[in-house]
C-alpha cells in the first residue's frame, strides 16, 4: 500500500468519525419539534431555557425567559446549571444544541431536550436584547 493510499484512507476514517460523532443522537437528549417545546417552555415552572448560541446571536433576538450561555463557555459555567430544572438547549440550527447537551452529559446532568432545527424553526415570541 502506497504513502497516498494510507493518506487517504485516514482522511476518510477521520471523516467518517467527525460525521458519526457530530449527527448521531446524544443519549438523554430529547428532539422536541417546535410546537412541543413551546409547551414544555410555557408548562413547567422549573424550567431553565439555555440559548447556547454566541452573545450577538442572543442580541439579535432570543426566546423570553432564555439564559444566554454561548457554547464556548458551556464547559466553565456548566456548575450554574441545576439537573433540579428541565433543561431545554437551543441554538440557531440544533447542531450547537446537541454539542452542549454533550457536555452538560459529562458535568452530570442526565436528561435534557433541545429544539429540533433551532431557533430558526421557532415561530413564537422572541425578544431583542
Amino acid at each position: 500500500m502506497s504513502f497516498t493510499t494510507i493518506l487517504l484512507l485516514l482522511a476518510y476514517a477521520i471523516i467518517i468519525w467527525y460525521l458519526v460523532s457530530r449527527f448521531l443522537p446524544v443519549k438523554g437528549l430529547e428532539n422536541l419539534k417546535t410546537d412541543q417545546f413551546k409547551e414544555r417552555v410555557n408548562q413547567k415552572s422549573r424550567v431553565l431555557l439555555i440559548d447556547v448560541r454566541e452573545p450577538h446571536e442572543y442580541k439579535a433576538g432570543h426566546i423570553p425567559s432564555a439564559v444566554n450561555i454561548p457554547l464556548s463557555q458551556l464547559d466553565n459555567r456548566a456548575k450554574e446549571i441545576s439537573s433540579k430544572n428541565d433543561i431545554l438547549l437551543y441554538c440557531r440550527s440544533g447542531m450547537r444544541s446537541k454539542q452542549a447537551a454533550k457536555i452538560l452529559k459529562k458535568h452530570g446532568i442526565p436528561q435534557m431536550a433541545h429544539l429540533q432545527g433551532g431557533f430558526i424553526t421557532w415561530n413564537g415570541p422572541t425578544k431583542k436584547k
